[in-house]
């Protein structure tokens, strides 16, 4: 197949390395020349200077043979744009776009056009080990009504059993992490000091489920 990537950052020279290391052909567009020395120069496929959403310039770029586009450049606006364009105008069906602000995902996908939100992960982790507690989201779907989280369980759930957690506090246990690896549980998994605990649940009963976890479980529960 051949992919046009919008944009030659991080995220985009490594995407194109690795799809033409899997036998696909790639062409790059970005506006600054300079940013292809990312690529390297075993990289096989085209290096487009242009703006991702001008149509010659995705022409040059080889769209029209294209069967995916990914716009992953700085700017959620430009990204969007541009994944409308292939879409719109070049009928292109995988389209992808990445957008730094999550909150507009939801309008996005309305569009029709995938996002993939921008989580700035090191900070947030750094931040959990330090100040662990509450929860942390780690996702949202796009209409930002359900959650996967990380929420810190007080000691009181120690011995307790998933199935008695998920009940008393109305989450779904997606899965554990344990001695620094990830373990799915059953409801007869009981919960053991250090466990770190990764929860599905809906975003508007955030604060009631950190309370039940802060709090442990209900007197003469079972």
């Amino acid at each position: 197949m051949h992919i046009v990537i919008m944009g030659c950052g991080r995220v985009g020279s490594a995407l194109a390395q690795t799809l033409e290391q899997q036998g696909h052909t790639v062409a790059v567009v970005d506006q600054d020349p300079t940013a292809f020395r990312r690529l390297g120069s075993g990289f096989g496929g085209r290096r487009v200077t242009g703006v991702g959403f001008d149509q010659d310039t995705l022409r040059e770029a080889g769209i029209e043979d294209a069967g995916a586009f990914a716009a992953v450049s700085s700017g959620d606006n430009s990204n969007i744009i541009a994944a409308r364009v292939a879409r719109e105008m070049f009928g292109i069906e995988n389209v992808a776009a990445r957008i730094y602000d999550p909150r507009r995902a939801e309008v996005y996908q309305r569009l029709g056009i995938p996002t993939v939100a921008t989580v700035r992960w090191t900070a947030d982790q750094m931040l959990r080990r330090l100040l662990p507690s509450g929860a942390e989201p780690l996702w949202r779907d796009p209409t930002g009504g359900v959650q996967l989280a990380e929420v810190h369980a007080s000691e009181s759930w120690i011995g307790q059993k998933i199935s008695r957690l998920q009940e008393e506090t109305g989450v779904r246990v997606a899965f554990l992490t344990r001695l620094g690896e990830a373990v799915l549980p059953t409801s007869q998994t009981v919960l053991q000091e250090g466990d770190l605990v990764h929860v599905m649940m809906r975003t508007d009963e955030v604060e009631k489920v950190e309370a039940a976890f802060a709090e442990g479980p209900e007197e003469g529960g079972h």
